[in-house]
């Protein structure tokens, strides 16, 4: 699925997946990648100094996941530039959801904003039954 937000000049496009091989759904442990990619749309170059993201599981619970830059990185983006990355989000549930911003500096040193998209995790539906049939012991081997 592909979620994308423009935000104080920036376009911002986030894909998402489930990584069924890295998954374990006997311990609750659902692994999703989303790749990111920003593009600058102005005239002006800035750099990603750092990021904050909220994660919300199936059940409500929330975490904030705040550093410098991405996977160590603080691209700098001229006029019309992009950079890509992919991460990923452990869940103990099913689906959830993330957004949040990137916290941008300017060529004059000005700091300011840019907002993600919301995105979502769903684990696709041909492991819905897999995963219930897991967790719940219903497996049988003939």
């Amino acid at each position: 699925m592909s979620y994308i937000a423009e935000s104080n000049g920036f376009k911002i496009e986030v894909n998402t997946g489930f990584d069924f091989d890295k998954s374990n759904p006997m311990r609750f442990y659902y692994l999703f990648q989303y790749n990111v990619t920003i593009t600058n749309l102005t005239h002006n170059g800035a750099q990603l100094i750092s990021r904050k993201w909220f994660i919300v599981d199936n059940n409500g619970k929330e975490e904030i996941i705040e550093g410098p830059g991405v996977l160590g990185k603080q691209p700098y983006f001229d006029k019309g530039q992009s950079f890509t990355y992919t991460s990923y989000c452990p869940l103990t549930t099913l689906k959830g959801v993330m957004y949040g911003h990137y916290y941008m500096k300017d060529k004059d040193g000005e700091f300011f904003t840019i907002d993600t998209p919301e995105f979502y995790f769903s684990i696709p539906e041909e492991y819905t039954i897999w995963t219930f049939a897991l967790t719940n012991n219903q497996f049988s081997f003939s």
